[in-house]
């Protein structure tokens, strides 16, 4: 099976994946020098299923080599660890292999190598455009993200501007006030000093706003891939150090963290003359839904050929069931089963 290779006709298009294998002992080892006596479920950037594989990634890695064959190199970002998708690229995609790159945290940490071992998929995020040989123009796909139909180049970017993908929406007040009254409530009603609330991606997306220069309104993404430019992220890290080092530090997921993916959206549309799209995503999160869930999800993404992306949250902690019909409906749309 092959994909058409991309042409060199304008700017280059790589994509970028991150990843972790939470049950890989070394990886638990680490973690456990950083939560020693801590309760894992007082900290929401620890709970597991943050952390936990069923083999996520090796679809979304050949979902974009066959619905996007025109990106160059696919970047994995880990933390000393191996996805161990060699075999099935030879099987596939054998000309694609010397596209596909394990990169480790020390590479996109250099300069900041204090704040390793991390755990937190803002962090790593925040620095990712670090990767040595980046193309300027590059997709972001968590390893949970699927391409499920053929996307274009200018599905992703247009006069080299990133297309973004998502809604305006005005300032989350309520979320706001929520999550301050929680806070207070809990700290000194309840007395639990160790609380932490939860990393709201809505909140997060609105921290970046405000850094952007917006006070009223912000740019909501979704659950997608994400288009960027790597001159965007490194201009504002240039001029921003503190900012920057200021969003790595913790060591876990933190409701203090901005989404550094937000802010490059909310920084693009700042600079003017980016195209807005709406996000052709369908959403699962399968765990304690009703039986017909994933088939009703399937059967949409089948008849709706609007929707290019496919987001499945949380499907370690799903039924086997459900795990295998996720699966076995992507190998058929990947071409996989021979």
């Amino acid at each position: 099976m092959t994909g058409n290779i991309h042409t060199n006709h304008t700017t280059p298009i790589d994509a970028v994946i991150t990843w972790v294998d939470g049950s890989d002992p070394q990886h638990i080892k680490k973690m456990s020098a950083f939560l020693k006596e801590t309760n894992r479920n007082k900290i929401p950037g620890a709970h597991q299923t943050r952390f936990a594989s069923v083999n996520e990634i090796k679809y979304c890695l050949l979902s974009i080599l066959k619905f996007a064959p025109f990106v160059r190199n696919i970047f994995i970002i880990t933390d000393n660890q191996d996805p161990q998708l060699h075999n099935d690229i030879k099987k596939f995609y054998p000309e694609r292999i010397t596209d596909i790159k394990i990169i480790d945290h020390k590479e996109i940490f250099a300069g900041f190598e204090k704040e390793l071992p991390t755990f937190s998929s803002r962090s790593i995020e925040t620095i990712m455009w670090r990767i040595n040989d980046l193309s300027d123009n590059f997709i972001y796909f968590n390893d949970d993200t699927f391409l499920i139909r053929e996307t274009k180049r200018q599905d992703w970017f247009a006069d080299d501007k990133p297309v973004l993908l998502g809604r305006w929406h005005t300032a989350p007040w309520l979320r706001v006030i929520w999550q301050n009254a929680k806070k207070f409530f809990m700290k000194y009603i309840i007395f639990d000093k160790t609380f932490q609330p939860r990393a709201s991606y809505h909140m997060g997306q609105w921290q970046a706003a405000k850094i952007a220069g917006y006070k009223t309104k912000y740019f909501c993404i979704n659950h997608t891939p994400f288009a960027l430019r790597k001159e965007t992220a490194e201009n504002f890290f240039n001029n921003n150090r503190e900012i920057i080092a200021k969003n790595i530090i913790h060591k876990f997921k933190n409701h203090n963290q901005f989404n550094f993916i937000s802010l490059l959206y909310h920084l693009e549309l700042k600079n003017g003359g980016i195209s807005i799209k709406k996000p052709d995503v369908a959403y699962l999160q399968p765990f304690k839904r009703h039986k017909k869930y994933v088939d009703n999800k399937i059967a949409l993404c089948k008849s709706n050929e609007n929707i290019k992306f496919l987001c499945v949250q949380s499907l370690d902690i799903c039924t086997q069931e459900d795990i295998d019909k996720v699966f076995s409906w992507l190998e058929d749309i990947l071409e996989l089963k021979q």
